[in-house]
This record gives C-alpha cells, sequence and structure tokens, in this order.
C-alpha cells in the first residue's frame, strides 16, 4: 500500500515538473534532485511501464531516465545489484515490444540507446548482448513497429556493435538495403536512410568502409528527395552533415548528389527552409571537400544563379527607410542564405573559378528595372570581393565606376546597397582601393550622406565612409580633411536637432563613428578641427542618459577619445578633465548598467585610451576604472552539454552556439558578453604597458584572473591578452623586489608551459610562446626547475616533430588525385603557419641559452637530432634558415662549450655563406660573427675559411638590391668582427680598406652599432689605413659617421655615439682640416654631425 502511495506521489511530482508555474516547477526540481538515484530508476521505469499513466507523465519518466543515464551513469549504474541491472535491461526491450504509443516507444528506444553507450566498456565489448539480439530480431520482424525501433536504436547510437562491427559489417549493410527497399512503409525508408547516414558519420576515418558502402548512397539521395516532399528535411540534414564530415563519401555518387542538391533549391514549392538545406550541401562541399568540387564545374555555375534568384527575394517595406532601430537581419530570409552562401562558395572554390560564373549574371541583374535584382546585384558584389579578390582586383576600375552609378539610383534601396558594396570592398581591397579611388568615392558618399528624407540610405553612406577612412593612408586622406570635415559638421548638427525634435539617432550614431573615424587616420592635422565638434560630443554624453540612446552614448564616448589620442596630450589637457569626470559619471552609474549595455565596452576602451594620452597621470582613476574592468573581464559564459534531443528545445536564436561532438552529443555556449571580455582583457594588458610600476597594486588580481585565461577556449582574444600580459604583470611587479617577482613567476610558469603544449590555434600559440621566452628573458638564469625543463624539452620536441610530420602530410597531399593550384595555395598558407611557430621554438630556445648559457647543453641534447634535421641541404629554405639561428645562439650564449657540436653544425653553415636565399645567408653570417666574438680558441681555422666567402656575397654585382642587402650587412658586420676580435685569422691590412668602403650599414641596425664601435676603435688606436697619409681619409670616415646618424643607424642611447662625437669635435679644434671634412657632405649628411654634437 506504502509502495502505491509512493508511486502517486511520484506521478504528481512529475506532473509539477511540467507545470507552467515557475516557482512549482523550481520546487518540484529540488524535490526531485534529493530523490536517490537507485529509487529513481525504479520509479521512472515503473511510470514508463504504467499502462493507467497518462502519456504526458509517461514521456517526461523517459526523458528523465534517458538524462539520468546520460548523465550520471558512473555515480548510479555500476552501484546497483546484478538484479537491478538486469530488471532494466529486460523492462525496457520488454517496454519497446508492447508500447501502443509511438511517442513512448521512441523515447524508450533513446533509453535503451543511452544505455547501451555507457556499456561499451574500453575494449569495445557490449556488455548488454541482448540487445545486439532484440536489433537483429525487430528489423527481420514483420512488425513494422519493432523494425522502426531497431532502426531507431541504431540511429541513435550507430556504434552499438563495439569491436563486433567488423565481424558483422556484412549482416549491417544488408539490414540497411533492405529497410531502404520497405516499398510499403516510406518512414522505415526515410528512418533507414537516416540510420545509413550515422554510420556513415560515425565512421568517417575509415576509408575501406565509406567505400564499401558507397552503393547505399543512391538510397540515401532517393530518400532525400521523398522526405523532403512528405515536409521531413531529417534526410535532407543527413545529408549536409555527411558534405561537412564525411565528403570523400560521396565522390563515387558527386553528379547524382549535386543535381539533386540542385533541382530541390530551384523547387518553389519546397519551404525556404528546404531550399536553402539543398543549396547548404553544395557551398559546404565547396569549404570542405573544394578540390572535389571544382571538378564539377557545370553544376556550380548552375548553382550560382539559384543562389542570385534567392537574394530578389525581398519584400517592398514602405516603413524601411525611416527606420531608426536596426533589427537584426532575419537569418531565415532567402535573400540572406543566398547572400551568404555566394560568399562561402566564393571564398571555398575561389575567383578564378566563381567570378567568370558570375559576371555575367550580375551585369544584367543590374540592369534590372526592377529595384530588387539591382538592389541583389549589388550586394552580390559586396559577397564575393573576398572570395574573388585577386580576380577582382584586376578589373576593380570597372566595378568602382559601375558601383558608383548606383549611389544616385532613384530607389532608396539600392543607394544602400551601393554604399554597402564601396564600405565592403574598401576593407577588401584596401589599401589599394584608397589609393586609385579616394577622389570619387569620398565625394559620392559625401552626396548620398545628404539624402535627408532617407537615413536608412545616410546612416549606411557614413558606415561607407568609416570603412573607407579606417584603411585609408593618412597623406592620401589629408587633401580632403576641410571638405569632409564640413559635410560631418553640417549632418552632425542637423541630427542633433533631429534627437531633440523626433528623437531619431541611426544617422547621428554612425555620423559620431565616422567623424571619430576620420580623427584617427587625420592624428595631429585634425587639431584645427577639434572645437568645432567637442562642444556637441560632450553635450550628447551629458544629455542622452535614456535607455534608447545607449549606443549612441557609447559610440560619443569612443569617439571623444579617439579625438583625444589623434590630436595628443597638448590640445586635448583643457578637456581631459571634464572628459574624466563625464566617464567617471557613467562609471559610478556602472552598477546599475545591465550586463548587455552596449557603453560597457565602448567606456572600457575609451579608459585604455584616456590611459595612453594620460601617461602616468592616469594612475589616479584606477581605483574607479578597476572595479568594472574586472568584473567585464571576469565574466563566466554559460555552457552546456547536451544531447541531439535537448537541443531541440533551446534555439540559436538566444544567443547559443553549438559545435557538433558527434556521437548525438552537442556542446553549446551561450555568446553573449565574449566580446566585452576580451575587450577587457585586452585593456588590462593595455595599463599594464602603460602604467608599469604604476599598476602595480592591481598585479596580483590580474594574474589571478589571466592565468586560468589561457584555458578559455571558447574565445582566442581572450587567450591571446592573457599570454600578453604576463611578462608585462612581471614587469609592473619588479618594483616590489625579486621575491615577490619570483611568487608571481611560479604562479604563471606551469600554466603557460602547459598550454604551450595544449594549445589548438596556431596564432595564439606563437603569442604564447612568444610572451613565455619574454618571461624567462626578464627572470633570467634559474626561472626553470627541472620539472618544468623536462616538460618544456618534451613540448618542444614534440613541437619539431609535429613540423616535419606535416610537412610530409603535406607531401602526401600534392600526390592526391584532387590536387591543383588552389589547393597548392592553400599548403603554402599552412606551411607559412608552420615555419611561424618555428620561429617561436626558435624565441624560446634563444632565451633559455641566453638565461642558462651552457650549463643548459645537457638539456639541449634531446632536441639536437632534430635541429641538425632543420639544416639538411634537403630542407625548404625557412627550415635551415631557423636551424642556423638556433645553432648561432648555442655559439653566442655557451662557447665555448659548444665546440663539442662544431661537427654537426659547422660545414652547413661554411656552405650556407653562399646558399641562394638570403635569409640562410643572413643566418650563416651572424654565426661568423658571434664565432669570432665568443666562440673562443677552437673556431680560428674556421674564421679564417669563412672570409673570402663572404667578400664573395659582399662583392657580387646585385648584394646591395632589396632582398639581399640584409645578409650583405651581416656578412659585413662579421667580417668587421673576425678583424675587431680574431685579427690573427685574417690580413687585416688587406681587408680593411674594402671593409671601409663598404660602410655604413643601413637596414641592419643592430650589427650597424657593432661596425661603428670597431671603427672608432680603430680611429682612436689611429689606425694609419684608416685615417690615410695625413688624415686625408677623414672626410670618408665623416660621410660614413653623418649618413649612419642620418639614417638612424646608431641612436642616441648607444655608447658609441658618444664617441663618434668625440671624434667630430676633435677635428673641430684643426680648423682647416674640419672645414675640409664638412664641405664634402651635403645638407642632410651636415645636420646629422651638428644633432650627433647635440646629443651625443
Amino acid at each position: 500500500m506504502a509502495e502505491q502511495q509512493q508511486q502517486q506521489q511520484f506521478y504528481l511530482l512529475l506532473g509539477n515538473l511540467m507545470s507552467p508555474d515557475n516557482n512549482v516547477r523550481k520546487q518540484s526540481e529540488e524535490a526531485y534532485d534529493t530523490i536517490v538515484g537507485q529509487t529513481k530508476i525504479t520509479f521512472l521505469l515503473q511510470a514508463i511501464r504504467d499502462v493507467s499513466a497518462a502519456e504526458e507523465v509517461k514521456q517526461m519518466a523517459a526523458v528523465l531516465l534517458r538524462r539520468l543515464l546520460s548523465s550520471s551513469f558512473e555515480e548510479i549504474y555500476p552501484g546497483l545489484t546484478l538484479e537491478m541491472q538486469t530488471v532494466i535491461k529486460t523492462e525496457l526491450l520488454t517496454s519497446i515490444q508492447t508500447e501502443i504509443s509511438p511517442n513512448i516507444r521512441k523515447k524508450v528506444c533513446d533509453i535503451a540507446a543511452e544505455l547501451t553507450r555507457n556499456l561499451i566498456d574500453d575494449d569495445g565489448n557490449n556488455q548488454w548482448p541482448e540487445v545486439l539480439k532484440f536489433l537483429f530480431d525487430s528489423v527481420n520482424s514483420d512488425s513494422v513497429n519493432l523494425r522502426e525501433s531497431a532502426l531507431h536504436i541504431f540511429w541513435n547510437f550507430p556504434g552499438i556493435f563495439g569491436n563486433q562491427q567488423q565481424h558483422y559489417m556484412e549482416v549491417i549493410k544488408r539490414m540497411l538495403v533492405q529497410c531502404m527497399q520497405d516499398q510499403d512503409n516510406p518512414h522505415i525508408r526515410t528512418l533507414a536512410a537516416r540510420a545509413a547516414s550515422a554510420f556513415v558519420l560515425s565512421n568517417e576515418g575509415n576509408t575501406a568502409l565509406l567505400k564499401h558502402f558507397s552503393d547505399l548512397l543512391p538510397g540515401i539521395l532517393q530518400a532525400v528527395n521523398e522526405s523532403c516532399y512528405q515536409s521531413d528535411d531529417s534526410v535532407l540534414k543527413s545529408l549536409v552533415e555527411i558534405a561537412d564530415t564525411a565528403p570523400k563519401y560521396l565522390r563515387p555518387n558527386l553528379e547524382a548528389t549535386l543535381q539533386l542538391c540542385l533541382k530541390l533549391c530551384a523547387d518553389s514549392n519546397l519551404t525556404n527552409m528546404q531550399r536553402q538545406l539543398a543549396l547548404e550541401v553544395i557551398v559546404t562541399l565547396s569549404e570542405t571537400a573544394a578540390a572535389m568540387l571544382r571538378k564539377h564545374t557545370a553544376i556550380v555555375a548552375l548553382s550560382v544563379p539559384q543562389m542570385l534568384a534567392m537574394m530578389v527575394d525581398l519584400e517592398d517595406d514602405e516603413e524601411w527607410s525611416m527606420a531608426d532601430e536596426l533589427e537584426d537581419d532575419d537569418f531565415d530570409s532567402n535573400a540572406v542564405a543566398g547572400e551568404s552562401a555566394l560568399d562561402r562558395i566564393a571564398c571555398g572554390l575561389g575567383g578564378k573559378i566563381i567570378l567568370p560564373m558570375i559576371k555575367q549574371h550580375i551585369m544584367t541583374m543590374l540592369q534590372n528595372p526592377d529595384w530588387k535584382y539591382r538592389h541583389a546585384g549589388l550586394m552580390a558584389l559586396s559577397a564575393i570581393g573576398e572570395g574573388c579578390h585577386q580576380q577582382m582586383e584586376a578589373i576593380l576600375q570597372e566595378i568602382v565606376s559601375f558601383v558608383l552609378i548606383f549611389c544616385s539610383d532613384p530607389h532608396p534601396r539600392v543607394r544602400y546597397a551601393a554604399c554597402n558594396a564601396i564600405g565592403q570592398m574598401a576593407t577588401d581591397f584596401a589599401p589599394t582601393f584608397q589609393k586609385k579611388f579616394h577622389d570619387k568615392v569620398i565625394s559620392a558618399l559625401l552626396q548620398t550622406m545628404e539624402d535627408q528624407s532617407n537615413p536608412r540610405v545616410q546612416a549606411h553612406a557614413a558606415a561607407a565612409l568609416i570603412n573607407f577612412t579606417e584603411d585609408c593612408p593618412k597623406s592620401l586622406l589629408i587633401p580632403y580633411l576641410d571638405s569632409l570635415v564640413q559635410h560631418l559638421h553640417v549632418i552632425m548638427v542637423a541630427k542633433l536637432q533631429e534627437l531633440i525634435q523626433k528623437g531619431t539617432k541611426l544617422v547621428l550614431e554612425q555620423v559620431v563613428t565616422s567623424i571619430a573615424s576620420v580623427a584617427d587616420t587625420a592624428e595631429e592635422k585634425f587639431v584645427p578641427y577639434y572645437d568645432l565638434f567637442m562642444p556637441s560630443l560632450k553635450h550628447i554624453v551629458e544629455n542622452a542618459v535614456q535607455k534608447e540612446l545607449r549606443l549612441l552614448r557609447g559610440k560619443t564616448i569612443e569617439c571623444i577619445s579617439l579625438i583625444g589620442l589623434a590630436v595628443g596630450k597638448e590640445k586635448f589637457m583643457p578637456d581631459a578633465s571634464a572628459v574624466m569626470q563625464l566617464l567617471l559619471k557613467t562609471q559610478t552609474d556602472f552598477n546599475d548598467l545591465e550586463d548587455d549595455d552596449p557603453q560597457i565596452s565602448y567606456m572600457i576602451s575609451a579608459w585604455a585610451r584616456m590611459c595612453k594620452i594620460l601617461g602616468k597621470e592616469f594612475q589616479q582613476y584606477l581605483p574607479v576604472v578597476m572595479g568594472p574592468l574586472m568584473k567585464t573581464a571576469s565574466i563566466k559564459p554559460e555552457v552546456a552539454l547536451l544531447d541531439t534531443q535537448d537541443m531541440e528545445s533551446i534555439s540559436e536564436d538566444d544567443g547559443w552556439e553549438f559545435v557538433n561532438l558527434g556521437d548525438q552529443q552537442s556542446f553549446g555556449i551561450k555568446t553573449a558578453g565574449l566580446e566585452e571580455k576580451a575587450t577587457a582583457c585586452q585593456m588590462l594588458v593595455c595599463y599594464a604597458k602603460e602604467l608599469k610600476e604604476g599598476f602595480v597594486e592591481y598585479t596580483e588580481q590580474v594574474v589571478k584572473l589571466m592565468v586560468p585565461l589561457l584555458k578559455f577556449y571558447f574565445h582566442d582574444g581572450v587567450r591571446v591578452a592573457a599570454a600578453e600580459s604576463m611578462p608585462l604583470l612581471l614587469e609592473c611587479a619588479r618594483v616590489r623586489g625579486p621575491e615577490y617577482l619570483t611568487q608571481m613567476w611560479h604562479f604563471m610558469c606551469d600554466a603557460l608551459i602547459k598550454s604551450i603544449g595544449t594549445e589548438p590555434d596556431s596564432d595564439v600559440l606563437s603569442e604564447i610562446m612568444h610572451s613565455f621566452a619574454k618571461c624567462i628573458e626578464l627572470m633570467g638564469d634559474g626561472c626553470l626547475n627541472n620539472e618544468h625543463f623536462e616538460e618544456l624539452g618534451g613540448i618542444l620536441k614534440g613541437k619539431l616533430e609535429e613540423h616535419f610530420k606535416n610537412q610530409e602530410l603535406r607531401h602526401t597531399k600534392r600526390q592526391d588525385e584532387d590536387y591543383d593550384e588552389q589547393v597548392e595555395e592553400s599548403l603554402q598558407d599552412e606551411d607559412e603557419n608552420d615555419v611561424y611557430i618555428l620561429t617561436k621554438v626558435s624565441d624560446i630556445l634563444h632565451s633559455v641559452f641566453s638565461s642558462y648559457k651552457e650549463k643548459v647543453l645537457p638539456w639541449f641534447e634531446q632536441l639536437l637530432q632534430l635541429i641538425v634535421q632543420l639544416i639538411c641541404p634537403s630542407r625548404p629554405w625557412a627550415d635551415r634558415q631557423w636551424g642556423l639561428c638556433i645553432f648561432d645562439d648555442v655559439v653566442e650564449h655557451c662557447s665555448p662549450a659548444s665546440f663539442k657540436y662544431a661537427e654537426v653544425f659547422l660545414q652547413p653553415m661554411l656552405q650556407s655563406l653562399c646558399d641562394t636565399s638570403p635569409e640562410v645567408r643572413q643566418a650563416a653570417a651572424y654565426g661568423v660573427g658571434v664565432m669570432a666574438q665568443y666562440g673562443g680558441e677552437l673556431y680560428r681555422p674556421f674564421c679564417t675559411e669563412a672570409i673570402p666567402l663572404m667578400v664573395r656575397v659582399i662583392q657580387s654585382a646585385d648584394s646591395r638590391v632589396k632582398e639581399n642587402v640584409n645578409a650583405t650587412e651581416n656578412c659585413i658586420s662579421a667580417v668587421g668582427k673576425v678583424m675587431r676580435f680574431r685579427p690573427e685569422c685574417v690580413n687585416v691590412n688587406e681587408i680593411l680598406p674594402h671593409w671601409l668602403n663598404w660602410l655604413p650599414l643601413l637596414e641592419d641596425k643592430e650589427e650597424a652599432v657593432h661596425t661603428f664601435d670597431f671603427l672608432c676603435d680603430l680611429i682612436e688606436s689611429n689606425n694609419p689605413i684608416v685615417l690615410g697619409p695625413d688624415n686625408a681619409n677623414l672626410p670618408r670616415v665623416f660621410l660614413i659617421i653623418a649618413d649612419g646618424v642620418a639614417n638612424e643607424s646608431v641612436k642616441t642611447e648607444d655608447a658609441c655615439s658618444k664617441r663618434m662625437a668625440d671624434v667630430i669635435r676633435q677635428v673641430q679644434g684643426s680648423g682647416g682640416l674640419w672645414t675640409q671634412c664638412v664641405s664634402t657632405l651635403n645638407e642632410t649628411q651636415q645636420k646629422a654631425i651638428q644633432e650627433l654634437l647635440n646629443t651625443a
């Protein structure tokens, strides 16, 4: 009796869990959570099997049981008695066979699939063999319901056969084929096609299996076609997944797949969603299997007009041009889908293929009397700019003159699209676009901005102007400054009036940003216009306090701070404190701001600009600024691990984004606040950089925030900021003394090393490695313990091995049947990425060698063979360059002990002096220089051997052309170092006159200082070759010094600049000689000598 009562209470609880009343639901959830796992399972199973229970109660129980097994399997199931485990298995299979409601039956199949998923052990044994027998029996049963259940379980968990899969391969295939040919039951055919797709997807890496199952594809395609017309797009969605994850599976039937998708996309009887999904298959293939698709250009050419036709699918909207709030694009609309597809297919297949296909269509559309076609044509031009970059650049002149005509089209939405195309091209083709078309574009945009009756067009013209000025070289913008400023001022004043009278703000928001962008590019040239704008801008910030004006206020704050930064401290100072007070006022109301308030990120960036303008004086504001900044930088995003069933209840509209993890699971993240978090982290980096020891009070809380963010995988920018902050925070903390500094370093060191090992993104990885190297240079000898070294050694070894493995992989890809020149382009991009990581490995080794000197060599030996492999003559030049750089560091910092590796690197280094690649020559020449300077006795014969080789490089005809000059200058410097530190290795008297004629060095500033140091040594010791008989060479020496100073090859703080000034002063004392020396110099050179005398 008591048990029945409990069961009744449980049903009541299930009912309340579905209550629309939040409080009731919350209380029931709390009550449900207190029930012990085993009891939950018993009650839920009973509810599912109870014939008398209401359908929604049974449905709720099934969902809860599946979730329980999915999320808490390990906590609950292994603790159950064997008897209880058997009961669960038997009950589930019985329930599937006896349940009348198709909905509940499906849900029980989901539970069975979930249980099986958890019952496959690490070796792939299925611990529930009865479920496999049930599958085979059901598939061959006469009952349609059972056949459907078997397919549903297999669809939900295609890995159900575990390590028996190979054994049952033929049976699985037969089962799927048989069900796909079930003539009497269309839904069985559909489900079988979905199950076949799921099986293919879960075996995406198994090439042999994909081949073996390729004859199922025609059946899948047939099911796609049938199901679409039964208003079911589930199989079509599976096809999109195959195109995304296992595109090679489609190869044998690619033509048929494309034909089908094209047919569905063109059929206006289908829903927009279905037509867009059909197009998605083709577009996805352009991204995942571009080379394969490029062999079917005829069909791609037919899909382009389909995308354009979708883009024409626009509504006439009377209100459009007056709208003051821009609602987000309707992402389900055909127009947006068509535009996005065009953008992606152009990037995927490349302009060589897409531009010729689309050009004529666009031209025809632009001449159509119907505005929707002209609008679509211009939007299409904007969409393909990124993908067709190279090809459009060649005909840019023709495109731009054509687009500009539409800035004065009779229809406002066409004028809007013309502004859109200009704005997009200004970004895609910068700075070529600005250099070639500045006069036409600026005047067209200014004219369009005067369109008072269509604010929406005005705002978009202003937005295009922002794109234009952002990437416009300063010198090009200056001649237009007057006209730009006058126009922007007139519009700003008019729109301020409108804001006061009608409350409209859309154009004002854009114009304020246009002003900011012009100031940002014009810099100090904006000073004369400062007083024209600042009063109005301050007025907006003071008065635009209503909720709907938050964005305007944020953008105005941004504008003021950008103008301040542009005109500089002196001009801005009188307003600085008033502006700071305004910002502080917003700041004090900051706690009342909602989390999604757009002002927050503008405020945070404005503070950082104020910090750059005010420098150390900004420190006083830190107590007010840091609270909200830390709060924003600490935002934790909402995340969830969902299975496919749960996903249906959460849509992407609420700001959720999903990553499909396969196996019916997805990872969801709510993206709100992520950009703000990244901005805030960037700003903390900015404060640490600008304020140095002035920021010391905050280093501890910032380092505690940043270190864990090295693993913040939801946003690359956050991880980059975390990495950048580390060396800067150490610099800030220096003032607290070595003990505090070491504590802080210990707090970050482990995490930094680990993240070098685990970071998935190569751009972020290079930042982390760079920061780690800087930290080691800062902390110096003793900063790494044995565990650190062991871990770091393993990671660097891994990076080098991966480098070689990736080169092998690229070699294999070049042998692939789909290899073509576009594939080659992407392989070269990968190559550049790899080399960049190699440069960072070199940075880290450099910092370790320079801090630890020769005592680190035993540790280095685990990497030695890999570095030797880099400098093999057969490797690409970049490998040889960086391999040599690493050996250069070994010689420079670990000599004379470095000589024990001489046999592996000396000969390659000598040969590299005459390499065809200038980068390799430069690395080799630098190596000779450090051998002479630091290497010690043992390297002497090598220095002697290197001299004639380097002289040959310096004297070759094209040694001073742009690409060779750095290598040549390194050779000149190295010859100097050999004469200076190892004079016994070379005939100094013979080489020195030549060496003087090769000076000064103008490109490599670091090496230039070495040459000037040596030159001063020679002059101070009255070297007869340098001075010449009766000081006849002094005018030549003056010339070398003057050119060096004029070219900034030496800086005032370099010790040698004082020595050179002393030489000149000495000559100044002897009248005639001075006149003689100065008379040979031109005006720039004379100025340089004067400057040197004044400063050094």
